[in-house]
This record gives C-alpha cells, structure tokens and sequence, in this order.
C-alpha cells in the first residue's frame, strides 16, 4: 500500500479556499496543517466541529498528519457529541474560537499568522491508514460507525471527478449547502475540490438567498453540492442564480420533476451521488435521463444470499446494499427503496420513500413525511402524515394522494406543520419524526 500527497494538483499560490475574510492559497494550507498538527493534544480521536469548511479540512489534515481518527458526527446536538465522546473517551472536540463544548474537552481553532516555507513535497498519506469514522444519518435506527481510509476517500473523489468531467487542475469552485461532517458533504464538498485542485467555497449557505451569495462569491465554472431540500427551496422561492456548471445532489431521493425545474432554473445539468455511510459514494445518474444509477469507475455489484453487496479494492470486504435494487446485464441498477423502509398495510406492501415522493409531487407541498406508529403502542395504528404545505388544507392534500396511491395508504391523520424536524443533511432521523407523531397524538402538535 503506497502513500499519496494531501492535496492534489496545486501551484503554491493557487487558491484552495475562500473564506469571508479573502482566499486561501495551497502555500497557507499547508502552512495552517503543518502549524496546527504541531499543536493538537496527544489523543487517538477527535470531534471536528469547525463550521468553516476550511477550517475543518484544515484540523482534518492536521489530525491525519497525527494519525488521529476524526470523528464526524451525524449531528451537533450536545447530547450526541456526549454519546459519542463516550464511547471514544480517548477524544477531543476541535471547534471554532469561544466555541467550547461543555463536558467535552474542547481545543479552540486559532488564528494562525504567517506562512511556513513551501515543502519540498507535500506531506503523503498511507492509503490504508483509517482517517475517519462516519455515523449513519439515523434515519432508520441507531446511528452506526463506520471506518473510512485515506484511500476509500480519494478513490470515491477521482472517481466521481472522473464520471462528472472534471479534470486536474480544472479551476473550477465548489459551492456546498452540505455539512462537511456527512459522508456526502466530505466527499463531495471536501475530498473532490482537493484532489482535482478546484476552489473550496468554505460557507455552507442554507437559505436560496445564501445559496446566490455564495455563488457569486466565486469565480469560474460553478459546482453546486446540495440537497433536494435546498433545491426544492429555491425553486419555491424563485431567486435568480447565477449560471451554475453542475449541480450534484444526494442525501434523499431527487425527483425527476423537480430536477426537471432545477436544470431549468440554474440552465445545467442535475446529477446525483447513490450511496451510504457504509460503503461512501456507490454510482452516479443523470436525473432527469431516468432512473438507473451507474457504479462509479471500480465498484462492482455481487448479488448474494444476503442480497446485492458493493466490492471495491478499497473496502476491506463486502458491503450489503440496504436498499432493494434490481441490476441488469450492463450492471446499471434501480432502487427501489431501503428495506427498513418497506411496510404491511392491511396486507398491501410499500414503500414509506414511495409514498413521500407521492406526496412531495401534489401542488403546494413544500415538504412532507409518511410514518406508521409501532404495533402494541399508544398510537393509532393506521399511517398518519405530517405536510409542510402553505395555504393549503389536509383535506385538499388528501384528495390530490387519492389519484396517486391505493385508499389503504391514505394517511389518518395528515397533520399540516409549519416546519419538519430535518437535520443539517436534510434527512429526517426516525427518533424526531416518532417524537413528532408522540407530541402530536398528546395533544401538543399543531395540525388541521
């Protein structure tokens, strides 16, 4: 196993970042790493908490040039930094300046002044040294880690650069509403713009008005990492953006319509990133050229007992796909949903993703969820809904579902909510929805 360079094809003074502040060079990259790992406590793991992006490569390379595991939590919440602190008591949390977290021994991200001499060669990795661990979103269970090595990570970025045109050296940026601590925002907002040399936007814009910010910010052929929530968003709001040169979404299911809209709105192309916390990015598609997804250069599907499994020479054995997918002979796939997703409704069986993206399709919808109570609880025992929907009633959404899905999977109750409880990669955990549906059956919601 050989070792490869931290960053990619960069001159000294090619920018690598943009913060508020102005850019970052390679040369003050690798100057701030260098610094920065000089500093960082004796410790096995840490907890990256950095909100910049840079600042968060930044403390990522220093801990991989201290061969210290970063920890990429799914959420920012204080009760989950603390579970994870816990079950890796050898941590500590890395954060922006007067940013401490309590119970957690926390070092302070600081300003660095100056610039170290460039290296005659900059600093190599090991590509079976384990670099990080990633947690599942959540959204199906209990959050699970899972190991990624230097060379999983810069596999998956050439590979996904390579399906997506882009070349070495392209001076390309990188615009992300992603968190760089989800697999998908590390990937695809981090690992990409620096092993092909192309800018980092360092923010992480939410709203659409951030959104066209941020892209005016930077120069070049524009890539837009992003979400269906945020692109659902600013095409509901309208905002004029900029010409984009690509936008690549994950995270959720994009339908066709909506990326229909998006390649209109931003005049580019839509593509997506199949994949999960186990195995990384898996297979690539075009939205609106149909529904088959394309393994990224070295991965290979193998059907098994278990189902259909990702091998690739980076993993170090077979990954289960947990999702339904049927492949053809050309090794093109379709999803078909998670199998955890898949319920028994008075003997009729279905898909909850199926049923969402039913509901995201009727006119008015911002935003919605299906959920069946568990058996043997307090709660009712057919499918309720909670819709994000403006001006609209649940009667009017009930009889628009009427013509898209079979009576037995009408929702009762479909309760209208100002706002979902999604988390930062728009994914909506199974605790928080539960919780929803708990305060809502206790009288505490706010539904029609």
């Amino acid at each position: 196993m050989h070792d490869t360079p931290l960053i990619g094809p960069y001159s000294p003074d090619d920018v690598l970042a943009l913060e508020p502040d102005g850019s970052r060079t390679a040369r003050q990259f690798v100057s701030d790493v260098v610094r920065l790992a000089e500093s960082l406590p004796n410790r096995l793991t840490v907890i990256n908490l950095a909100t910049s992006r840079y600042e968060f490569l930044v403390g990522f390379a220093a801990a991989i040039l201290r061969r210290q595991l970063t920890l990429l939590p799914q959420s920012r919440a204080v009760q989950t930094l603390r579970r994870i602190a816990g079950d890796y008591p050898e941590s500590y949390a890395l954060t922006d300046r007067d940013d401490a977290i309590d119970g957690i021994e926390s070092v302070a991200m600081q300003q660095r002044q100056g610039l170290a001499p460039w290296p005659n060669e900059i600093p190599l990795v090991p590509l079976n040294q384990v670099v990080a661990i990633a947690f599942t979103s959540g959204s199906t269970g209990q959050p699970m880690p899972n190991k990624k090595t230097w060379g999983a990570l810069t596999a998956v970025a050439h590979a996904t650069g390579s399906r997506l045109g882009i070349k070495s050296g392209d001076r390309a940026s990188v615009v992300a509403t992603v968190p760089h601590q989800h697999m998908f925002g590390l990937e695809a907002s981090v690992m990409l713009p620096i092993m092909h040399g192309l800018v980092m936007h360092a923010g992480r814009p939410l709203f659409p008005a951030d959104i066209l910010s941020a892209l005016a910010d930077v120069e070049g052929r524009r890539i837009l990492v992003t979400t269906p929530l945020h692109l659902r968003a600013c095409m509901t709001e309208g905002v004029r953006m900029p010409p984009v040169g690509l936008i690549l979404s994950a995270t959720a299911p994009l339908s066709q319509g909506l990326a229909q809209e998006a390649e209109r709105h931003f005049h580019t192309e839509v593509h997506e990133i199949f994949g999960f916390a186990e195995a990384g990015s898996v297979a690539e598609r075009q939205t609106t050229a149909g529904d088959s997804w394309r393994p990224l250069d070295g991965v290979r599907l193998q059907s098994s007992e278990r189902g259909w499994t990702v091998e690739t020479d980076y993993l170090p054995a077979p990954v289960l796909v947990p999702d339904r997918i049927t492949v053809d002979a050309q090794g093109l796939f379709v999803v078909h949903g998670r199998e955890a997703d898949q319920i028994n409704v008075a003997g009729h069986r279905v898909s909850l993703g199926d049923l969402n993206q039913k509901l995201l399709e009727v006119e008015g919808v911002q935003d919605g969820v299906f959920f069946l109570p568990e058996e043997g609880s307090d709660f009712v025992t057919r499918l309720m809904a909670f819709v994000v929907a403006p001006g609209k009633t649940s009667e009017e959404i009930q009889r628009a579902l009427r013509t898209h899905i079979d009576p037995v999977f009408l929702p009762r109750p479909l309760v209208c909510v100002p706002s979902l409880p999604r988390n930062a990669t728009g994914k909506l955990p199974q605790e928080s929805v539960r919780e929803l549906a708990r305060q809502w059956l206790a009288g505490l919601g706010h539904g029609t």
